[in-house]
């Protein structure tokens, strides 16, 4: 573990370095004439912001230095897709008999210009959630005098903190009230990691007002624990009156039963519940309903006799080109699949981790219709 560490490491430095080499060519032709000394110092700290921001207890400025950084992650994984074909261009271009600074001042503008335009299209991805809507058949019937369908609100990654905030909320929070559904589902990473944004920013207050009738659940995600503020999380959740399923179940009489897992994190602590645990002791009859924040496990849940699975965590990949890890990775990443008798639904999130930059990937919302045999 500690090698891979040190691998991946020593291949980001080499990466940022490259990225670096080429931002200093681009600035030493642009007639700005920063000093070379200024340029790798300031380089390094955007470079490296996202990380001294999370760790730092520099305030409104460790946040600043934060949401810069992060915007400089997703700048990095697309300079360094176009930065080898910007640097065969310019082979070619060199080649042909155009003098340096010509080939240099080209080449960094179109590179620019089309970070920038997808940059932008991903931010409008991030930060323009749609609704998507799913018709599933559950093989149960409805109980006498009982309704036939279900109005299932889901989401997952909210990722609140010091990007994602009120609102962004607000958007989740008139969606999802539109849909009037009998329950919301909340499937883990609800906080980015730290919950001080959360409470400062008093993000409880715009998440109270999602409404649904028969009550709103959530579970815990990785970034939960990684922030280390779970009891206090649950508390503030629990204040606005939702319920933080771990390793837990709820029965609504003669409706159906919701399930939460905690969070595969859990595994590495005092463990977790496996899925057939935590919902033997249900009424069968009643549909199953369950959260698991990481798409893992489908078979194992099918076999407990879960009726709709829903999970988040892969973002799928939030930004090109990291769906295709995300796919092969993952036996859904994002969509729907049918395993056996029951149907999974993995959204690719709401919020963002990171820079709120989604490419192949849009922040959504989940409307499921769950309905039961006459």
């Amino acid at each position: 573990m500690a090698k891979r560490f040190v691998i991946m490491i020593s291949i980001f430095l080499l990466l940022n370095g490259y990225v670096g080499w080429h931002g200093m060519l681009a600035v030493g032709h642009s007639g700005f004439g920063i000093p070379s000394v200024l340029y790798w110092v300031l380089f390094v700290i955007i470079a490296f912001g996202y990380l001294t921001g999370r760790v730092s207890k520099l305030g409104a400025a460790g946040r600043l230095l934060k949401n810069i950084g992060a915007y400089y992650l997703a700048f990095f994984e697309f300079a360094v897709l176009l930065l080898p074909f910007a640097d065969l261009a310019g082979w070619i271009m060199k080649l042909s008999g155009m003098e340096t600074g010509t080939v240099i001042q080209l080449l960094s503008g179109t590179v620019l210009a089309i970070i920038a335009v997808l940059m932008v299209r991903g931010s409008y991805n991030a930060w323009s959630p749609i609704v998507r809507k799913h018709v599933l058949q559950v093989d149960k019937p409805a109980q006498e005098g009982g309704p036939q369908e279900l109005r299932v609100a889901m989401a997952s990654d909210l990722h609140l903190g010091t990007m994602v905030g009120n609102r962004h909320l607000r958007k989740l929070v008139h969606h999802m009230n539109a849909m009037e559904p009998d329950v919301v589902l909340l499937a883990g990473d609800v906080l980015d990691d730290v919950i001080e944004p959360f409470l400062r920013n008093r993000m409880a207050d715009t998440l109270k007002q999602l409404k649904a009738k028969h009550g709103i659940y959530a579970v815990l995600g990785n970034h939960e624990y990684y922030g280390g503020h779970i009891e206090q999380y649950v508390q503030a959740m629990e204040q606005i009156g939702i319920q933080v399923l771990q390793d837990e179940t709820v029965t609504l009489p003669g409706l159906f039963h919701v399930a939460g897992r905690k969070d595969k994190t859990a595994e590495a602590r005092p463990g977790r519940l496996s899925m057939g645990q935590l919902v033997e002791k249900l009424d069968p009859s009643l549909p199953i309903l369950a959260m698991d924040h990481q798409p893992y496990g489908f078979a194992q849940a099918a076999e407990a006799g879960v009726d709709l699975l829903v999970c988040g965590h892969t973002h799928r990949g939030q930004f090109f080109p990291n769906h295709f890890f995300t796919r092969r990775l993952f036996e859904l990443d994002w969509g729907y699949m049918r395993k056996g008798l029951m149907h999974v639904i993995v959204s690719s999130g709401f919020g963002s981790w990171g820079p709120p930059i989604r490419l192949l990937s849009r922040s959504e919302i989940i409307d499921i219709k769950v309905k039961l045999k006459a």
